[in-house]
């Protein structure tokens, strides 16, 4: 039975090796063969070979003979036959179900980088540092101090040691390899403790770091340091400025798809040691108030038998770039001033950028993870105020506002990047939201500073130590970058998250009662001169 199945699915039929030929007529011949010639009639369109209507004729006489010979054979032919398409059927589902098991991406644990106490900066310090630089007059000492005082930015910062050394001005590369050393050394060996993973046990690494590429890379410093294994898929990213982190996660993502129940290492920090400007160039001045040394080391898998252990599991990520824009592109730019010290420029595009950038994630991002009922709402919205202009009309004059999306309808926290007051009103106005759900980017602002690709992680260690994230939970993270970038994920809480982390030792006085600068009355002369504008 096996032995007619076989012969009835095998293709070409070896008697009809010899090509046949149509004659216009509508006859064919088939090429002479050893001891024979075929000539026959043929009912195929005129030029066609018919050698797949021979060999169909001779399997159904050869069915024919079979159900002849052994009816009892050929009544099993039905079952055979569904238990194959059965058999092909299960194997489809399986590999389905296996592959979008492998596509699932777990976060186990991450740890925020807290520095030593010997390397915070308060407002006093950072003031002394910008007395250092003689280039500045004193309208500029006088611009850096205002940025200084009303950045948001707390007494309890980190900087790196050239800094408060006093180096600033000739940092070296050893500098920078320290800066990164302090952080490898202590929070990638505390996440391996936490989790109970070793450091053979990692498949990918990805390590970004925007301002730092020595040779050989960071990346296979970790290798090193750790000694990772020889097969390690190991990936460094530079130059993709804050929104770096979201990158790496996407990158590790992918990695892990192409690898089953395997464990992934993310790693984002950011050099502050050689990339301080000591120019007189205003809009590369700000760099120096706003970014903070820090770091975060991430682990992810996407093997299911760890789906229990793990906090949370990436729903979806979207990535937002705009770069094809001149204006855009050049907004953050890293260059070099009229006397040739090189700084990054953060120029006065730059929110009209970050505003267009947001709005294409946003556009992309929320038919994923909204509810119907939400996105039908502002759809009719939306078209009753374009089929009615005179209702759109009446309502400006009324103080309506124009459609938007409620994402509280599909997210429950807001993890949004900390790059400054500005940035944070922005995204808060746009979204609609309200003073809590931005207190977590706020507080990160003020205890750690804009720690670049890392702060999603102080965020979310904000939320997590406060207790505010529970099993089932949607978190959104939100993130800015040079090029210019607008990068946005969501997670979902599917562990026990109570962890204080980098928060434990002073959670309990977030939110502080007031956040003004308590240097605003010594520094408070900055005020009495006009002409500065403060972009920030």
């Amino acid at each position: 039975m096996v032995k007619l199945l076989w012969r009835s699915l095998a293709w070409p039929d070896t008697r009809c090796a010899a090509p046949i030929y149509t004659h216009p007529a509508g006859i064919s011949m088939q090429a002479k063969q050893p001891h024979s010639q075929v000539l026959k009639t043929t009912t195929a369109g005129r030029g066609r070979p018919t050698c797949l209507a021979s060999s169909l004729a001779i399997q159904h006489r050869e069915i024919d003979r079979a159900r002849r010979d052994d009816p009892a054979a050929m009544e099993l032919l039905p079952l055979l036959t569904a238990l194959l398409l059965a058999h092909a059927l299960a194997c489809l589902a399986w590999t389905a179900a296996a592959r979008r098991r492998q596509s699932r991406c777990y976060l186990l644990d991450y740890v925020c980088h807290k520095p030593r106490d010997g390397r915070k900066i308060s407002t006093e310090t950072a003031g002394d540092v910008v007395q250092r630089n003689k280039r500045l007059s004193l309208s500029d000492y006088r611009f850096l101090l205002r940025v200084i005082v009303r950045s948001g930015i707390g007494e309890e910062t980190y900087a790196p040691r050239s800094i408060i050394e006093g180096r600033e001005d000739a940092p070296t590369l050893r500098d920078a390899l320290d800066e990164m050393d302090a952080f490898f050394d202590e929070a990638i060996a505390e996440l391996f403790a936490r989790t109970g993973f070793e450091p053979r046990d990692v498949d990918v690494l990805v390590f970004n770091v925007s301002m730092l590429s020595p040779a050989p890379s960071l990346a296979s410093r970790i290798v090193r340091r750790y000694g990772l294994r020889e097969d390690v898929a190991a990936y460094n990213l530079t130059g993709m400025g804050c929104s770096a982190g979201l990158v790496a996660l996407d990158l590790a993502r992918n990695a892990l798809r192409t690898r089953p129940r395997a464990v992934a290492l993310v790693v984002s920090s950011e050099s502050i040691a050689p990339n301080w400007y000591s120019g007189t160039d205003k809009s590369m001045m700000l760099a120096n108030c706003l970014f903070r040394s820090g770091g975060a080391a991430v682990l992810l898998t996407n093997d299911p038998a760890h789906r229990g252990r793990a906090k949370m599991e990436l729903s979806c990520l979207v990535r937002a770039h705009i770069g094809a824009n001149d204006d855009a592109h050049a907004c953050a730019l890293q260059r070099e001033d009229a006397e040739g010290r090189v700084g990054i420029s953060l120029s006065k595009a730059l929110p009209k950028a970050a505003v267009r950038a947001f709005a294409v994630n946003l556009r992309r991002l929320a038919p994923r993870v909204l509810p119907v009922s939400e996105l039908a709402r502002f759809a009719a919205r939306l078209l009753s105020r374009r089929l009615l202009p005179h209702l759109q009309s009446s309502g400006k004059k009324a103080g309506g506002d124009a459609p938007r999306i409620d994402f509280k309808t599909g997210v429950d926290h807001f993890c949004l990047h900390p790059g400054g007051t500005a940035v944070i009103e922005a995204v808060k106005k746009s979204l609609g939201l309200d003073d809590d759900d931005v207190e977590p980017a706020r507080m990160t602002l003020h205890r750690w500073g804009n720690t670049s690709a890392s702060s999603l992680w102080y965020v979310l260690s904000y939320m997590e130590a406060k207790g505010r994230l529970k099993v089932g939970d949607r978190v959104l993270m939100v993130t800015f970058g040079s090029g210019f970038k607008c990068n946005s994920c969501v997670w979902e809480v599917t562990g026990d998250m109570a962890d204080k982390g980098a928060w434990a030792d002073c959670i309990d006085s977030y939110p502080p009662e007031r956040l003004a600068n308590p240097y605003m009355d010594k520094f408070g002369w900055i005020n009495d001169v006009e002409g500065d504008t403060l972009m920030l």
